[in-house]
Formats: structure tokens, C-alpha cells, sequence
């Protein structure tokens, strides 16, 4: 495992777990650590030590203007490729921005949920 994946992946978990009302669990397969609020999932870390990404939900602008500046970011796994991007460790991915992309997904998710299931505080 790369050390460039190993920060990427625990700067991702770290910055998840800061936020208000957040849940983690395994639904899908005990390989994918799966983080969401109310339910609603926004960060999705893979295990494989061969494939080390996060993949977060984003934008679709956004989304294009990220991978057209990053080239270990790409079209989201796992997921719905129009609303979510995956960021793997390369140049000029810092701990800065996995964070920024972290809350912005969780951003993107709690502003969508009903107003009764949105986290309290943020």
C-alpha cells in the first residue's frame, strides 16, 4: 500500500467522523466503508490496497472541473458517474482538498434531506 493512499483514505475517514450525525457501516460489502448522514451516503472508502480511493458526491460541474485538473481523479465508483467522483492519491492531491471534498459531499447530502432529518449543527 501506498503511503499517498493510506493519508488519503484516513484524512477522508477522519474528516467524515467530524461531522455532525454521521454513520458508518459496511451495506454493500465488508470491503467498502460506506459513511452517511441521515441514512443519505456521501463517502464511500474503498479496502483494496490496490485501488486506494474515496469516492464522494459532487456537482456535476464541479465534478468535470475536478477531473480535468486532477488526473487520479475520475468518474465515481461504485456510483451514479454524473454526481460522484473518485479521488485516488497523485500529484496535488493534498489533505486540504480530500477534506474540502469530504464536507462538501456531506454538504451536498444534509441540504438535500428533509428539513426535520438534517443534522443540527454545521
Amino acid at each position: 500500500m501506498s503511503a499517498a493512499g493510506d493519508r488519503l483514505q484516513a484524512t477522508a475517514r477522519q474528516a467524515a467522523l467530524a461531522l455532525p450525525d454521521v454513520s458508518h457501516g459496511y451495506p454493500f460489502t465488508r470491503g467498502l466503508h460506506v459513511y452517511k448522514v441521515a441514512g443519505k451516503v456521501f463517502l464511500i472508502v474503498t479496502d483494496d490496497p490496490d485501488d486506494q480511493i474515496i469516492t464522494v458526491k459532487c456537482e456535476p460541474e464541479h465534478a468535470r472541473a475536478q477531473q480535468r485538473g486532477y488526473a487520479s481523479i475520475t468518474l465515481g465508483r461504485y456510483l451514479d458517474k454524473r454526481h460522484w467522483i473518485s479521488l485516488g492519491p497523485g500529484p496535488g492531491i493534498t489533505e486540504r482538498l480530500i477534506t474540502d471534498a469530504v464536507e462538501d459531499s456531506y454538504d451536498l447530502v444534509a441540504e438535500r434531506l428533509p428539513r426535520r432529518d438534517r443534522p443540527r449543527t454545521r
